[in-house]
C-alpha cells in the first residue's frame, strides 16, 4: 500500500463526511441571482472544505480543478446538476475526467439540487463523490487546442479544433444514488470504520479506442478512426460506500462498458 495514497483516501473521507453531515442538517445552497448557474454548489462545497480546516487553493475560473489542496497531492472537481434535468452526462470543457493531473489525484463531487426554483436557497438532493478513475482510467491524454489556416475564400482564415467533451456522471453509470450521500474508491484502501460498504462496481476497458477524427467541411460529417485499445479488458475495480448505519439501496452498475 502506497501511504501516500491511503492518506489521501483519508482526507477523501473527511471532506465526504462534511459534505454528509451538512446535507443531513439541511445545510443549504445559496446563490446570489438566478444568473448563478454554476458557482453556487462550488461556494456550498468550499463551505465544507472550511468547516474542516483544510487548507486549498482556487486555480480560478475555467481552470482545472476547481479546488487543490495544499497539505495533500489531491484536487476537486465540482459539477452541480439540476434536478430533473440532464444528469446522465455533462460537458467536459476541454479537460476529459481523469483520476490523476499534475501528479494529483483527482475527486470529482456532483450534487443535484432541484430545478426551476426561484428561491435563492435550496438543498443538496444527493450527492456522489468519486475518484476520477472510475469516469475514464486513461491518464495518457493530454488536451491540446489545434488550428490550421487555409480555409475561406481568400484562404486565409484559420480553423480552431477545441476539443469539447462529454462524460457520464455517476447517475449515468450505476444506480442507488437517489437520494443518497455515496462515496466511490478504488478498491485498494484498507476499510475505514465510518464507512459502510454499499457496492462492489467492476468497470472493464472497452475492445476499441478513438485515436483521431476527420470532419468534413462540406457534408458537416464526423468520421471517427479507431484502434485496439491496447488495455481491452483490463478490469478497474472500485467500492461504493455510505456513512456507517445509513440505509439505502445497494449501489449498481446500471450496464458493462461498451
Amino acid at each position: 500500500m502506497n501511504p501516500k495514497t491511503e492518506s489521501s483516501y483519508n482526507q477523501c473521507i473527511d471532506i465526504f463526511i462534511a459534505c454528509h453531515d451538512a446535507i443531513s442538517q439541511g445545510v443549504l445552497i445559496q446563490r446570489t441571482s438566478l444568473q448563478d448557474k454554476e458557482f453556487h454548489f462550488q461556494k456550498w462545497f468550499e463551505n465544507r472544505l472550511e468547516e474542516t480546516k483544510i487548507n486549498y487553493t482556487k486555480p480560478g475560473r475555467n481552470l482545472y480543478p476547481d479546488f487543490i489542496l495544499t497539505d495533500q497531492a489531491e484536487g476537486y472537481e465540482i459539477k452541480g446538476l439540476a434536478y430533473p434535468g440532464r444528469t446522465a452526462d455533462y460537458d467536459c470543457n476541454s479537460q476529459v475526467p481523469v483520476g490523476d493531473h499534475k501528479e494529483r489525484t483527482i475527486y470529482y463531487v456532483f450534487g443535484r439540487y432541484p430545478a426551476n426554483v426561484k428561491e435563492n436557497e435550496y438543498p443538496v438532493l444527493d450527492l456522489v463523490i468519486c475518484h476520477g478513475d472510475f469516469l475514464n482510467a486513461d491518464r495518457q491524454y493530454v488536451h491540446k487546442n489545434k488550428n490550421l489556416t487555409g480555409f475561406g475564400s481568400y484562404g486565409d482564415l484559420k480553423i480552431r479544433d477545441r476539443k469539447m467533451y462529454i462524460a457520464p456522471t455517476p447517475y449515468g453509470i450505476i444506480t442507488g444514488t437517489e437520494q443518497q450521500i455515496t462515496l466511490i474508491l478504488p478498491d485498494e484502501h484498507q476499510p475505514d470504520p465510518r464507512l459502510d460498504v454499499v457496492g462492489e462496481l467492476v468497470r472493464v476497458e472497452a475492445e476499441q479506442q478513438v485515436i483521431g477524427y476527420f470532419f468534413d467541411l462540406r457534408s458537416n460529417t464526423l468520421t471517427p478512426n479507431y484502434q485496439k485499445n491496447p488495455l481491452s479488458g483490463t478490469v478497474h475495480r472500485f467500492l461504493a460506500y455510505r456513512l456507517k448505519g445509513v440505509n439505502g439501496l445497494r449501489v449498481t452498475l446500471k450496464s458493462v462498458n461498451h
